[in-house]
């Protein structure tokens, strides 16, 4: 990658984007290590695990109503001042979750943790694309959301062997510590930019009256929200159908989070030569694994590398990022910061519709099942995606 000029010095492209991935660690760590920590603050503030998995839900309506605010509002704000802003809300915000003295008032932290999350990840997306040619704008994207991925493979397991060792806090309390450290780095490389004051945050919104936006982001908030039926009860499967033994668990999730590193940065490469069959790749091959799923949590030998072929294929949302780009027109930080809403609204919808499964008494196994049947409708609107671009290019 090349360089750019920040402050009078060259920085390369390839450090810019690190600083970036940096704040995808550090989201990647609290969306995901709260899934991990679920069984130790269900004990603490003596929830079931179902209702402890509102705190995941909580987090993910915060990003649906923080994406969309904060993009339109920070339309007009330098790039780089809005995402160290954003990163010091998100610490401060995970800070207060840590501290949380009550459930209630761990799931109103946990709400507004998420409210910067869609905005940041929307703005460095854009902001790493900028960066790069056009024909690599995908792989620039995909090395974004590669600090999320490697969250699972070190943050998430971290943060678990925290909770296991001196406390479920300490495992969120890391997250204000690396959003933190994000703000800083982003601050001296982030290139300066005085923003634009000609934006008009009311056309951000005119992404609302897109058809094309509006299919890719219902298609994001559904299909996707199998991923997160099964990933959100993995720890409880494991531990309580499978009988993998609880100090084993952050070397599963580890394993899990190799998995979607390494299958990151290859769609990424693929997405940029075949967008749209990359796409059908990823919904069918995870649909296939959600419905082995069930069947393999009786096995240890068999569950994980499920697990692991699941966390390879969950790239979804970069592929959707740079359909977004193509069609959102002048809406673009609208757009990108809405896509990481409709994945948060799949992590909502996932759990929400898993946790009606294990409330009727089918079995964590049968989060699989609930996880297929959200693919099977994510490929059902695919189709219409790709049937109503198509009509228009005709």
């Amino acid at each position: 990658m090349s360089a750019t000029i920040v402050a009078g010095r060259k920085v390369p492209v390839g450090i810019i984007i690190f600083a970036l991935a940096m704040g995808g660690f550090s989201i990647g760590t609290a969306e995901f290590a709260a899934m991990s920590l679920l069984p130790y603050y269900s004990a603490t503030f003596g929830v079931t695990e179902a209702d402890a998995s509102h705190a995941i839900s909580a987090y993910a309506l915060g990003v649906v109503v923080g994406a969309p605010l904060l993009a339109v509002f920070g339309a007009r704000m330098s790039r780089r001042w809005l995402l160290v802003g954003l990163m010091a809300f998100y610490a401060l915000a995970n800070l207060m979750a840590a501290l949380a003295p009550s459930y209630p008032l761990m799931i109103i932290a946990r709400f507004f943790a998420g409210f910067p999350h869609g905005a940041y990840f929307g703005v460095a997306m854009l902001l790493a694309a900028s960066l790069v040619p056009h024909e690599k704008r995908t792989f620039a994207v995909s090395l974004v959301m590669t600090g999320l991925t490697v969250a699972t493979l070190l943050g998430v397991p971290f943060a678990s062997f925290l909770g296991q060792t001196i406390g479920w806090r300490w495992g969120i309390a890391l997250v204000a510590i690396l959003a933190t450290a994000t703000a800083t780095l982003i601050l001296l490389l982030a290139p300066r930019d005085a923003g634009n004051p000609a934006a008009n945050p009311l056309r951000e919104l005119s992404a609302l009256k897109n058809r094309k936006v509006l299919l890719a982001l219902l298609n994001g908030a559904v299909g996707f929200g199998g991923y997160f039926a099964t990933y959100t009860y993995a720890a409880s499967t494991l531990v309580e159908v499978t009988k993998v033994p609880e100090h084993y668990i952050p070397f599963v999730f580890m394993a899990m989070g190799v998995g979607m590193t390494v299958g990151t940065l290859i769609i990424g490469r693929l997405a940029d030569r075949g967008l749209i069959a990359t796409g059908w790749v990823i919904l069918i091959v995870s649909f296939a694994l959600q419905l082995i799923y069930p069947s393999a949590t009786a096995h240890i030998w068999m569950v994980i590398p499920v697990l692991i072929l699941i966390n390879a294929f969950s790239s979804f949302g970069t592929v959707m990022q740079t359909w977004l780009m193509n069609v959102a027109g002048d809406a673009q930080t609208f757009a990108a910061a809405m896509n990481h809403a409709s994945f948060n609204m799949a992590n909502a919808l996932g759990p929400f519709f898993a946790a009606m499964a294990l409330s009727a008494g089918w079995g964590l196994p049968s989060t699989g099942y609930v996880a297929a049947m959200l693919y099977a409708v994510g490929m059902a609107l695919y189709a219409i995606m790709i049937w109503d671009l198509k009509r228009d290019q005709a």
